[in-house]
């Protein structure tokens, strides 16, 4: 079976160069990152850090001219880019890196064309963008190696159970998400709730401290979970709240 081929395309002048590491580990989940661009400016000092990255990384820069102050010349260049990948039909995939809400048309535009957009930005993400895409991922989850004490100590720790259930935005996206993909007997396959949250909101479990939606769902306890096929596939059931029993009325004698 062949791999799912990715494009990941860079804006370097809105994302931080420390992420690029956890980007592509995170792309490793979803299949091969054959195309790598990185667009900016190469001469401007801004982008050192990115130009320790490239080689490591495998990163192609993508050298964009800043033709004119106060125009994002890199934009227009990125675009192309990506639009030039679509067309040539060798792509199954787009990665966007960047912070920038400028490139929400473009999200929309591949997600018409029927590929998947997986965004990576910084919190400061507009939410337009965030939502344009089939998920996103905030790279200050992402951010540093193993060895990187300061790094991992900034890092998102878990939600808790208590705070899973107080996001009622999560809690109505997966109990809708296990509605309508539940069999006649209450019960769903994980696998065909991650396809219906991904087909129908930017979320990813990474955001709440999280590798994989299982893991998030476990803790949550918001659903009976059922592992099937020698635990090899997750079912999932929502917890209705118990009614109280009807207390029978009493008769006059």
């Amino acid at each position: 079976m062949q791999q799912t081929r990715i494009a990941l395309l860079i804006d370097c002048d809105n994302v931080s160069h420390n992420a690029v590491e956890g980007v592509l580990e995170e792309l490793a989940k979803y299949g091969m990152v054959n195309v790598r661009h990185a667009h900016g400016d190469w001469k401007s000092e801004h982008l050192t850090g990115w130009v320790e990255r490239l080689h490591p990384f495998a990163i192609r820069p993508m050298q964009q001219f800043a033709y004119t102050k106060g125009k994002n010349a890199t934009d227009a260049a990125m675009i192309i880019d990506a639009m030039d990948l679509l067309y040539s039909k060798n792509i199954d995939a787009f990665a966007l890196m960047t912070s920038d809400s400028d490139f929400t048309p473009l999200a929309h535009r591949l997600r018409e064309s029927g590929l998947p957009v997986y965004g990576f930005g910084e919190k400061k993400t507009p939410s337009p963008f965030v939502q344009a895409c089939t998920s996103f991922i905030y790279v200050e989850n992402l951010m540093g190696s193993p060895d990187d004490e300061k790094a991992i100590a900034e890092r998102p720790k878990k939600k808790t159970r208590n705070e899973l259930r107080g996001d009622t935005s999560l809690v109505r996206l997966l109990r809708t998400a296990a509605d309508q993909t539940a069999d006649d007997d209450g019960w769903s396959n994980l696998s065909n709730v991650g396809d219906y949250i991904r087909n129908n909101s930017s979320f990813s479990a990474v955001n709440y401290g999280y590798q994989k939606l299982g893991d998030l769902i476990r803790v949550s306890e918001l659903f009976e979970i059922d592992m099937r096929f020698d635990g090899t596939a997750m079912f999932i059931r929502p917890i209705r709240k118990q009614t109280a029993q009807a207390v029978p009325e009493l008769t006059m004698c």
